[in-house]
C-alpha cells in the first residue's frame, strides 16, 4: 500500500521525537556522571524527566493534530461533494426544461428530482450548521415537556415519506411502557434532528435489505431500582440489517468528521452522530452504538432522562 503524505510526516515526527529522547537521554547521563553531588544527580534526574515528558507531550500533539487536519480534509471533500452533485443535477434539468420541449410527466418527474435535490441540499447545510451550533457556548435553554412517543412517531412517518418506505420496512414505535407517559425535559426540535438522523443512517446504510425496528423502553437510571419516576431512563432502540459498524470504530463514529470504512462509500459528512451525541449530552442523555461488525446490521441506544410533574 503507497504510503499518503500524510503518514510520512506522522512518520517523521514519530522519529524526531525518538531521536531527541535519545539525544536527550546522552546528554542527561554525560552530564550526571561528571558531577558526584547529590544536589547535581536530583536536579539532573529532574531535568530530564522534564525533557523527555515536553517532548512526549509536542509528538502526541502534533501526531493528533495531523490527524485532525486530514479528517478536516476528509470533510471538506465530503461536504463539497455533498454540495455540487445536487447543483449539477437541478442545473442540468433546468438547462433540459429550457432548451427541449419535454411532455407533462416527464416535467413531473423532472420536478419531483429537483425538489428531492433541494432537499438533500438544504439537509447538507443544516447539518453542517448544527455542528457548528453544538461546539459553540450553550444558548439559553427553552425546554418544555416532550412526548417522546409521539416524537418518534411522527420522525417515522416523516423518514417513510422522504425515503419512499412502507410500513414493512420501517414499522410503528413498538412501547413497553403500556400508558406510561414517555415524557422528557428538553428541546422538540433538537431531539427531532436525533431520531432524524439515526433514522436517515439506518436507511442509507442498508444498501440490501431495509429492515428498521424502533422500541421505546424505560429502567431505573444506572440499573438501580427508584421510586422517584424522574430518576427513570428512557431507552430508543433504533436497530436496521445494513452494513454494520466494526467493533474498534463503535467509539470513533460519534467523533466529529470521522466515517467507517463502510460509510465512506456512501453520501455523507460524517457529522450526523457527533450532533446526536452533543444534543443528547446537552439533554442529559447519551447514545450508544451497538453492531457485531460488518455485515451485521447496527443498533443505536438513546438514553434520556425520563421527566414526571411534580
Amino acid at each position: 500500500m503507497q504510503i499518503t503524505s500524510r503518514s510520512k510526516t506522522i512518520a517523521f515526527f514519530i522519529v524526531l521525537g525518538c531521536s531527541l529522547v535519545a539525544i536527550a537521554i546522552a546528554l542527561n547521563v554525560t552530564w550526571i556522571l561528571r558531577w558526584e553531588s547529590i544536589a547535581s544527580l536530583v536536579t539532573g534526574m529532574v531535568l530530564f524527566a522534564l525533557v523527555i515528558a515536553g517532548l512526549i507531550v509536542n509528538t502526541i500533539f502534533l501526531v493528533r493534530e495531523i490527524r485532525r487536519n486530514e479528517q478536516h480534509d476528509s470533510f471538506i471533500n465530503a461536504v463539497t461533494h455533498e454540495l455540487k452533485t445536487p447543483i449539477a443535477s437541478i442545473r442540468l434539468y433546468l438547462e433540459t426544461l429550457q432548451s427541449r420541449h419535454v411532455t407533462e410527466p416527464q416535467r413531473q418527474d423532472f420536478y419531483r428530482i429537483m425538489h428531492k435535490d433541494t432537499e438533500r441540499l438544504n439537509a447538507t447545510v443544516e447539518q453542517v450548521l448544527r455542528a457548528a451550533e453544538t461546539v459553540q457556548k450553550r444558548r439559553a435553554r427553552n425546554w418544555a415537556p416532550v412526548d417522546l412517543h409521539w416524537l418518534l412517531q411522527d420522525c417515522i412517518e416523516m423518514a417513510r415519506q422522504r425515503h419512499q418506505l412502507d410500513t414493512e420496512q420501517l414499522r410503528d414505535v413498538q412501547s413497553s411502557l403500556g400508558d406510561t407517559p414517555a415524557l422528557v425535559m428538553g428541546d422538540a426540535e433538537e431531539l427531532r434532528t436525533v431520531i432524524g438522523n439515526l433514522l436517515d443512517n439506518a436507511v442509507k446504510y442498508s444498501p440490501q435489505l431495509i429492515d428498521i425496528d424502533t422500541q421505546l423502553s424505560m429502567r431505573a437510571a444506572h440499573g438501580k431500582s427508584t421510586k422517584n419516576a424522574q430518576s427513570d431512563e428512557l431507552l430508543v432502540c433504533i436497530s436496521d440489517k445494513g452494513v454494520g459498524i466494526p467493533r474498534e470504530d463503535l467509539q470513533r463514529v460519534f467523533k466529529r468528521f470521522y466515517r467507517t470504512g463502510a460509510a465512506r462509500k456512501t453520501n455523507g459528512t460524517g457529522l450526523g452522530l457527533f450532533i446526536a451525541r452533543s444534543i443528547l449530552k446537552k439533554h442529559r442523555g447519551d447514545i450508544e452504538a451497538h453492531s457485531a461488525g460488518d455485515g451485521s446490521g447496527t443498533l443505536m441506544t438513546l438514553h434520556l432522562p425520563r421527566w414526571a410533574p411534580a
